[in-house]
């Protein structure tokens, strides 16, 4: 089952083990960060040409936690990720480039019903084998991207004049899979 091709191995990602943060401005000069749970998905991994693998993830929009219930509820909403309308966030990539531990993940990243290229800044951390004998890799993903961009637009002025809310929102991805 772990096979698909030659050289190709299938690695599901561990939602217990995987986290997406993002980080954003909050009032010009502080930052607010929150967290997504719901992170599932599966690379199909060439180790012998990088180039041949594959990325696809979704998240579940409603396992967003910014450690404040009233900002959740506001985000799950239709002001930002609308998340009865659309309840996940996907990733699919369209291109990998490097080789050895660190490389790049080209691909589509859909929020709300929009879809734009983003690329990844990846960085293989390492594998191994559990106590359970289950063998597992992990990965760390970085990109940036502005959140207007995506329809999400809501904001408000402070007294100062600046915004609430930032455009740019940092990303950052913790991942475990575990080979199937």
């Amino acid at each position: 089952m772990g096979t698909q091709t030659m050289g190709t191995t299938t690695w599901a990602i561990d939602p217990s083990h995987t986290v997406a943060e993002f980080a954003v401005k909050h009032m010009v000069v502080a930052t607010t960060k929150g967290r997504f749970k719901g992170v599932e998905g599966t690379i199909n991994l060439d180790e012998q040409n990088l180039a041949g693998s594959s990325v696809a993830v979704s998240i579940q929009v409603a396992t967003i936690d910014s450690g404040d219930e009233k900002r959740d509820g506001h985000l799950k909403s239709g002001d930002f990720f609308d998340a009865e309308t659309y309840p996940t966030i996907t990733f699919k990539s369209t291109e990998i480039r490097g080789s050895g531990d660190s490389f790049h993940v080209h691909g589509d990243l859909t929020i709300r019903d929009v879809t734009k290229p983003v690329v990844l800044e990846v960085e293989r951390l390492g594998g191994g084998t559990t106590p359970f004998g289950t063998e597992i890799l992990a990965y760390e993903a970085k990109t940036k991207i502005n959140r207007k961009d995506y329809g999400l637009t809501w904001n408000a002025a402070t007294e100062t004049g600046g915004l609430l809310v930032g455009e740019d929102v940092k990303i950052s991805i913790d991942i475990e899979t575990v080979k199937q």
